[in-house]
């Protein structure tokens, strides 16, 4: 299992001493530059892992208030054409720009966060399928956060149907498809929640055998509730 936080939490040079891993957050809003992620990948341990977001274009509209920390101007027709997987030269940039990081980063997992207004219409459905299906992928996971009114069932079978991986706070629902499990810890009540210790217990239990796990805390405690979650486990693991 790894653990980590969505961004580094702390300086550097001490996360990586820290912990295995960090999901980059700087990629959903405006990818950096290579030469930045070139540092990043230097500066950590060789065995050390990244994963990222993908960039917002893909997945977002414009009209989402995320855009706003979007440092490249987009013109009006641009701005019609992002978001939802649609099937444009400008998602499929961005795509093109996301991949450039994480093979940079050499990133084995890319997660696809989806705004709630991505919900399980027609429309939808074949734009996710058409744009995974299209996707080229050798040694990489994508890991889907669908945030929408999206049954179960619908979940398990495009998982199953594109090979993606069902990204949730555990928390809040259960996944339901994917080789491995990819946890992305949001706050119980919020960002500014702090999981107490029953809290971690309960998640040390629900961590499924036999599967690469991924447990990623994003909340305002997130560096010190994951090294908190590390001795959770290791205490159950031990039977104290």
């Amino acid at each position: 299992m790894l653990v980590g936080c969505c961004g580094f939490a702390m300086p550097q040079e001490r996360y990586f001493a820290t912990f295995p891993v960090v999901e980059i957050q700087q990629t959903f809003y405006q990818p950096p530059q290579v030469a930045t992620a070139e540092r990043w990948r230097e500066r950590a341990p060789e065995e050390f892992e990244f994963t990222l977001k993908a960039w917002q274009l893909i997945t977002h509209p414009a009209s989402s208030p995320t855009y706003r920390r979007l440092r490249e101007p987009l013109t009006e027709a641009a701005r019609e054409r992002c978001g939802f997987f649609r099937h444009t030269k400008e998602v499929w940039a961005a795509w093109d720009r996301t991949d450039e990081i994480r093979r940079t980063l050499q990133a084995q997992v890319v997660v696809f966060q989806c705004p709630a207004r991505f919900t399980a219409t027609e429309e939808h459905i074949e734009n996710l399928r058409r744009f995974f299906t299209r996707m080229p992928r050798s040694g990489w996971v994508p890991v889907w956060e669908p945030r929408g009114n999206w049954p179960k069932d619908v979940v398990a079978s495009l998982c199953q149907e594109l090979d993606l991986v069902h990204c949730v706070d555990p928390f809040a629902a259960e996944s339901v498809g994917g080789k491995v499990a990819y946890y992305r810890l949001h706050g119980k009540t919020g960002y500014r929640y702090r999981y107490t210790d029953a809290d971690l217990r309960w998640l040390a239990g629900r961590i499924p055998r036999g599967r690469r796990v991924y447990c990623l805390f994003n909340n305002v405690s997130m560096a010190e509730d994951a090294q908190r979650f590390v001795q959770v486990v290791g205490k159950v693991a031990s039977g104290h």
